[in-house]
């Protein structure tokens, strides 16, 4: 399936250091799809200003480029989680790449697909051909957005960690035609609270559900979506963040990634904090540590922001 090339939308950034943004539709027909027109994707924002996008029909990526004074060629796509069941489209998202993109990091949030047997033959490839695509589409297009296509990494909060991290370990399943062989293998991976494995006791039950159905605890399935079980010496770096007391993902499912990253000989960096709880993306109000500068100097390190 080639990247689509429709005309893209732009409308004027209001972050200082950002370039217009550019939502880029991912397909030109959108593969493993059933057509419907009950389904149609909703936006709700809640009571604590959290935007979710529900129903994605149309998966696309929204690029927040740098200033060109401030770029640094490298690339990440940012896959928002929500169990996926929605996608916190802001906290997990847009802010994010904001933040890339003033630190010289081209940015791409991803809308991608949430499984769902009516808008999808198979619903567990779903979410996975989105992110591939979404590489795909940006190392195809490097050389035009001012990319170095080897420096595109993924970022991942909750089951879009999973998501990241099934990217990270899935490339060689390729679920998307790919007739140029671009290669879809992330070249680094932050893994934020994320969603690993799903198998017990770590997995997260819903979002398990969600994507693979019920019954399934003991399945093959549940072990080939289990990140922690499918790292080779291919898999790419990491750096995992996580908090001792999320009950929603036991930080169990962080340590097991880096555990197995470890056994496999591939360099790794996490850093968990004493509280936090899950889902507050950028800010964790009980510590003055800000972990994205942490995650930078990672990339500093990495020679991902040269």
């Amino acid at each position: 399936m080639k990247p689509c090339l429709l005309v893209t939308i732009l409308w004027l950034s209001v972050f200082p250091g950002c370039r217009a943004q550019q939502v880029v539709p991912l397909y030109r027909v959108v593969p493993n799809s059933i057509k419907t027109a009950v389904i149609t994707e909703r936006r709700d924002t809640t009571a604590t200003g959290r935007i979710l996008v529900r129903s994605v029909t149309a998966p696309s990526i929204t690029a927040y480029f740098p200033s060109k004074e401030k770029a640094t060629g490298t690339a990440v796509v940012i896959c928002p989680g929500g169990g996926y069941s929605y996608l916190v489209i802001n906290q997990e998202g847009t802010d994010v790449a904001k933040a890339f993109a003033e630190n010289g990091v081209a940015a791409f949030v991803l809308k991608y697909r949430l499984p769902d047997d009516r808008i999808m033959i198979n619903k567990t490839i779903g979410p996975l051909q989105d992110a591939q695509q979404a590489i795909r589409t940006i190392r195809e297009r490097a050389s035009e957005w001012h990319i170095n296509p080897e420096r595109i990494g993924i970022i991942g909060f909750s089951a879009g960690g999973h998501l990241a991290s099934a990217a990270s370990t899935h490339f060689n399943d390729q679920v998307i035609d790919n007739p140029r062989h671009t290669r879809l293998r992330p070249d680094f991976s932050i893994l934020v609270y994320p969603v690993i494995s799903f198998t017990e006791p770590l997995a997260h039950k819903g979002s398990r559900r969600a994507l693979l159905g019920k019954d399934t605890a003991v399945s093959a399935k549940a072990d080939q979506y289990s990140s922690e079980k499918q790292v080779t010496a291919e898999t790419p770096p990491a750096f995992l963040l996580h908090s001792s007391d999320d009950k929603v993902v036991p930080v169990a499912n962080s340590i097991a990634y880096y555990q197995a990253l470890q056994a496999a000989g591939v360099k790794a960096e996490m850093h968990i904090y004493a509280a936090g709880g899950h889902g507050y993306g950028l800010n964790n109000k009980t510590s003055d540590d800000h972990w994205f500068e942490r995650c930078l100097n990672w990339m500093r390190a990495g020679g991902w922001l040269k």
